[in-house]
């Protein structure tokens, strides 16, 4: 008996401990789960739910709709070019930036003398501030600004680059790419210092060279940076609106005027706040559906993957 009720001591005393790291563990993660409920989950339910009406803040006016705004999304040609706009932009932002971030990464994880001050070069811009980096490229890229200047004195007539329907969309590209990709640079470059020498001085031996050994061993290796750099940049490209206010006002035409800006307007400027929600409810699928689908794959290509 004595035995018996020991044991049961026992139970009750571990019961107790798991209960009490139990309701440690609630009371650490409470304000997560409290934020994240206030302004994460709570303001898409508030979206979708204003989707769903006609909503005029100038004229007071909010009606129940339903479907409307959705059914309007499918034939708003504004929207379609968006969309293009966001596509080209997404792309030409992704694609240089992590093939530049990775390439400055391996070329500043050399052992060479300057290799520190080039790194805090490239890494700068991105404490720099947003509107003041964009404003100052504002100024370069003009019809007289500093970079046709430059060309100027090299015998070339430059464009007014941010006037012409192709030269506006590969400014504020490149604009955007110069602002944070240093960023990724300092990922890539923390994740070629953590490759073993070793693994690369053993296929040095047996006959591999440079280029076999950075796609056989160096490129799996820091796969799992290039997912994390790879749905960072693809969400902050969808996301970009500051830099195109600043720069081009969706213009020249609607050339670009990408999604986060089309629906600034339709919500700032035309006051539509409802069909606005519906395009931020557009915008949130397009984001959640490419991460998961890179999410999805990763089991394709991430190295330790299974």
């Amino acid at each position: 008996m004595a035995a018996l009720t020991s044991t049961q001591a026992g139970r009750q005393r571990r019961s107790a401990w798991r209960r009490r790291d139990a309701a440690w563990g609630y009371a650490f993660t409470a304000p997560v789960i409290a934020g994240s409920l206030l302004f994460v989950v709570g303001p898409l339910i508030a979206v979708i739910w204003y989707s769903l009406h006609e909503w005029n803040v100038l004229a007071n006016t909010f009606t129940f709709a339903g479907a409307a705004n959705y059914e309007r999304m499918l034939q708003d040609s504004a929207l379609h070019d968006s969309l293009v706009a966001s596509l080209w932009f997404s792309v030409g932002v992704v694609v240089l930036n992590i093939s530049l971030a990775l390439g400055l990464a391996v070329l500043l994880n050399q052992k060479l003398p300057g290799t520190t001050f080039f790194r805090v070069a490239f890494f700068s811009p991105v404490v720099v501030s947003l509107v003041a980096w964009t404003i100052v490229w504002g100024f370069l890229l003009q019809a007289d600004g500093g970079i046709n200047s430059f060309l100027d004195g090299l015998g070339i007539d430059g464009p007014n680059w941010l006037r012409g329907s192709v030269t506006a969309m590969v400014a504020v590209v490149v604009v955007q790419v110069f602002k944070n990709v240093g960023l990724n640079m300092i990922l890539f470059l923390a994740a070629l210092q953590g490759v073993p020498e070793e693994i690369q001085e053993a296929a040095t031996l047996d006959g591999a060279g440079p280029w076999r050994r950075f796609r056989s061993i160096v490129l799996p290796m820091i796969s799992p940076t290039l997912l994390l750099v790879s749905i960072l940049t693809i969400v902050g490209s969808l996301e970009t609106f500051a830099l195109i206010d600043v720069l081009t006002k969706g213009g020249p035409g609607n050339t670009t005027t990408v999604l986060v800006y089309y629906l600034y307007r339709q919500a700032f400027e035309f006051n539509q706040f409802g069909y606005a929600s519906a395009v931020a409810v557009l915008l949130f699928v397009i984001v959640l559906a490419l991460t998961l689908v890179q999410w999805q794959t990763r089991k394709r290509w991430v190295f330790h993957e299974v």
